[in-house]
């Protein structure tokens, strides 16, 4: 029988060898699918609040990430082997070569090369596949530009409300847990009036709807009526802020607010007492507002209740009875006498004082957690947002259903509505804000990074359409308000 030599031997041990590496690798292809399966059962076993799409998606992405490294671990074992054989037959021939200088010539070339396919592969699956996410979670690109104008430092602590004034001058107003309510110059953003006559956290701010008058709600558990004269300043130019799309964010940290002394309060003209003083309430009174024509005005209060009040006597008219935990909000209908409560039993109700004779009442039952605020649009429309991270549009013809749901993924605070573009500013714990339109579509989000935005809660919000300068007011635990002009013709123009 013929000897084989030492390099036919070797020669057959490597193909012995590969013949069962390509075994190995057929089986490991042959349970790829096994595995994917596997894992997507144990993916979906787990509590995960990703809808079922994006799941699968980054499965899939996952996958074709282990499926590369393995086909580039796999080659690299074929080198290695190579080599192994190599040096095998030149042993045989009485020659030698160091594995380990081929490994760095022919191994590191093949591994190069493979790793820079791997990384364009990845890049371009990467990419492909990131967009259809964002895609999901977006419904629209928006494009539109949300520009940081005037911010209005001056509190002590944090801001629960912002408004503006109805009548001329235009001025802001803000409430604040410091105890006091500010009145500022939109333009220069320049203190101009403290109120100062409560003596516990001011929840709520409003302007008369004719008169320059403001009506505060207070911890105290009295809500003011009192009278205000000011005087505008030249207005300065302002500020040069950077541009910057409503989708961009850089976190931050608290530790980056404005400092509690602001820049301008200590030397505003104080205002010490009151026109009027309303005191039935039994709690801390949250929120308060005008019927419209502003003879009346409604309170909201932990206690429970919403009162309606005469304004010129004073005296209670009708107190609003039957929710079952505290009050968070009260909101008045622009043009006809009806009023809308929320509270922390989940509820808002609709109170009608359009008939002298009736006052009906009816309740809604459509979230899950704390209703933190309700409020009236100009058409037959109520937006209510709540601790349960949704806002939901109802009908006022037929509240049995919402006519559109907005899912988030914060609580949302105090909500207000742009009546004239129809356009929902949502102001979130996570101290976003978001703009939606009334058929749940997302048209935005206010920029918010290490030079602009809210640093902690925002808390409210409220539009001011007529403005040429700021049209989006938002106030915040982070003690400042912050007025922002919204590009609403290219904002809407996505939609």
């Amino acid at each position: 029988m013929p000897i084989e030599s030492g390099s036919c031997a070797s020669a057959r041990q490597a193909k012995q060898k590969r013949k069962s590496h390509s075994l190995s690798i057929r089986r490991t292809n042959s349970s790829e699918q096994e595995r994917a399966g596997l894992q997507r059962d144990m993916l979906e076993g787990q509590d995960s609040k990703l809808p079922s799409s994006i799941r699968n998606t980054l499965l899939e992405l996952f996958g074709q990430i282990e499926r590369e490294f393995e086909n580039l671990y796999i080659e690299n074992l074929e080198l290695r082997r190579e080599i192994d054989t190599l040096n095998e037959r030149l042993a045989a021939e009485g020659q030698t070569i160091d594995g380990a200088e081929l490994s760095k010539g022919q191994l590191k070339t093949k591994a190069s090369h493979s790793t820079s396919q791997l990384s364009q592969k990845l890049k371009t699956t990467y990419k492909a596949s990131t967009s259809k996410i964002v895609s999901s979670f977006k419904t629209t690109t928006s494009r539109a530009v949300c520009q940081l104008i005037k911010e209005y430092v001056g509190h002590r602590d944090g801001i629960w409300d912002v408004s503006v004034a109805k009548t001329q001058p235009v001025v802001l107003g803000t409430a604040s847990a410091d105890h006091t309510a500010l009145l500022w110059s939109i333009e220069t953003g320049k203190c101009l009036v403290k109120y100062v006559g409560h003596v516990g956290s001011v929840n709520s701010i409003k302007f008369h709807p004719t008169e320059q008058v403001a009506l505060t709600a207070s911890g105290d558990q009295t809500a003011h009526i009192w009278r205000y004269m000011v005087q505008l300043p030249t207005p300065q130019p302002t500020t040069d802020c950077n541009q910057v799309s409503g989708e961009d964010e850089v976190e931050i940290s608290d530790k980056d607010e404005p400092d509690g002394d602001g820049d301008g309060s200590s030397d505003c003209p104080p205002i010490r007492a009151p026109l009027t003083s309303l005191k039935s309430h039994q709690g801390v009174v949250i929120a308060a507002d005008w019927l419209v024509g502003g003879k009346q005005a409604v309170t909201a209060s932990w206690d429970r209740t919403a009162n309606l009040y005469d304004v010129e006597t004073s005296e209670l008219v009708h107190s609003l009875t039957g929710h079952d935990q505290e009050l968070t909000h009260c909101c008045t209908h622009p043009t006809q006498r009806l009023v809308v409560t929320s509270s922390r039993d989940t509820t808002f109700r609709l109170w009608d004082f359009r008939d002298p004779s009736i006052h009906s009442v009816n309740v809604f039952q459509g979230h899950t957690d704390t209703v933190t605020s309700a409020v009236f649009t100009v058409g037959d429309n109520v937006v209510s947002g709540s601790d349960d991270r949704t806002v939901k549009v109802w009908d006022l013809k037929n509240m049995r259903s919402p006519i559109a749901t907005i899912r988030t993924d914060s609580a949302v605070n105090r909500i207000n509505v742009c009546v004239g573009q129809r356009i929902i500013a949502l102001p979130h714990d996570n101290r976003q804000v978001r703009l939606f339109d009334m058929s749940g579509v997302r048209l935005a989000r206010l920029p918010r990074s290490n030079r602009q935005g809210h640093r902690r809660m925002v808390c409210c919000s409220a539009w001011c359409e007529d403005h040429p300068i700021c049209n989006l007011f938002t106030c915040g635990f982070d003690r400042q308000a912050i007025g922002w002009n919204i590009n609403i013709p290219a904002l809407l123009q996505e939609k």
